[in-house]
């Protein structure tokens, strides 16, 4: 279901709101949720009847027949490789990318074979994107999704069965692509990037939270999406990690949902059709993590190596523990948490009152290894 409100039917949820409101803030999203799914029952029984006008198209994506991608609410698995980076401190080594990305997947499959691992979340009939992050990696700063990583997702996908022609990974602008350090020289051949440079769409325009937008045609020619963010702070929310990637990574206006820390916004675009129906796994880079100076590597002194990667299907999970992570960084180094930084993102949180995962740390249950 799609999540549409104009300036009437907004969810309207403040930081101070959500922390004060408790269950009454669930309450009240619940109930939204209620009245949004009559609405669109009333919309597509009038849609029925002769003569009514048109719908606009479903922007839903759907499993091929028969195949039920492996979903694991609450789930998080991370997989820790000491002294990872290379010489330079920035890249991870090709090794430590291969080891740390085959166990974390086997540890959330139970499947030891990474192409078999990732079978349980892409299948060859479907058309497959990797979404990645380059934004903290322009102009000589170095945080984005790192190749080595990316190649060892890609050489998954494809050992899935997926065909190359079906296998892409996009971001939204050159520079951001170029942050990644992925071209198509460097990828399997047959398999290609692209940029949407916040213009490339086809659909028509759509009501979230109040404001028009549309999805990129990256994201909506896909059926399915691997989503591969960060560990990091950010200034304006406190922190972006799998749900901002793909909120603020594939609209053609990511600036007119920058208010009021995001919340509700990331989580009401999140919960768009385009979006929720086509994540199936969320693969975080945390080679590096970032406590300050975010999302563009403003800071050389705010983030210190991490030497792990985390896989995950619960994107609101995957945040609340990067989040956690970010604050104990910035305790280490005698700094203000993100609340208290009066950066707290709450927008996780309402993440998961809308059902978009879990947010509750006590029933969040991380496995963690070492190789």
């Amino acid at each position: 279901m799609a999540f549409e409100h104009d300036d009437s039917q907004r969810i309207r949820l403040t930081r101070r709101g959500f922390v004060g409101a408790g269950v009454a803030a669930a309450v009240a999203l619940t109930a939204s949720v209620t009245a949004a799914k009559k609405r669109k029952k009333a919309k597509d029984d009038q849609g029925a009847q002769p003569g009514a006008p048109s719908q606009p198209a479903s922007l839903a994506a759907h499993p091929p027949a028969a195949f039920v991608p492996m979903s694991a609410p609450g789930v998080v698995v991370k997989v820790t490789k000491p002294g990872s980076l290379q010489p330079n401190g920035l890249w991870p080594t090709e090794e430590a990318a291969r080891l740390t990305l085959a166990k974390a997947m086997a540890e959330l499959t139970g499947e030891q074979d990474l192409g078999k691992a990732f079978a349980r979340f892409v299948h060859p009939g479907d058309k497959v994107a990797v979404k990645l992050n380059g934004i903290g990696a322009q102009k000589g700063a170095s945080f984005g999704t790192n190749k080595e990583l990316v190649l060892e997702i890609v050489k998954g996908i494809l050992a899935a069965g997926i065909p190359p022609a079906d296998l892409y990974v996009y971001e939204q602008y050159p520079s951001f692509l170029a942050g990644t350090r992925i071209r198509d020289s460097v990828l399997p051949a047959g398999v290609k990037s692209y940029t949407h440079n916040n213009t490339d769409t086809t659909m028509d325009e759509i009501k979230v939270h109040g404001v028009g937008t549309k999805f990129v045609r990256q994201l909506l020619e896909a059926t399915a999406v691997i989503n591969v963010s960060l560990v990091k702070d950010h200034s304006l929310c406190g922190y972006t990690g799998a749900l901002k990637n793909m909120t603020h990574g594939n609209v053609i206006n990511p600036q007119a949902f920058h208010t009021n820390m995001m919340d509700p916004q990331v989580p009401l675009l999140y919960a768009q059709d385009a979006i929720k129906s086509r994540v199936r796994l969320c693969v975080t880079d945390a080679f590096k993590a970032m406590f300050n100076g975010g999302p563009l590597d403003r800071d050389k002194n705010g983030r210190v190596p991490y030497d792990s990667v985390f896989v995950a299907t619960d994107p609101v999970a995957m945040d609340m523990i990067g989040w956690q992570i970010v604050d104990k960084l910035r305790r280490d180094h005698g700094m203000p948490t993100l609340k208290d930084s009066k950066r707290e993102p709450t927008y996780i949180r309402t993440a998961g009152a809308l059902g978009l995962g879990i947010a509750d740390l006590s029933k969040i249950q991380l496995k963690e290894f070492k190789v």
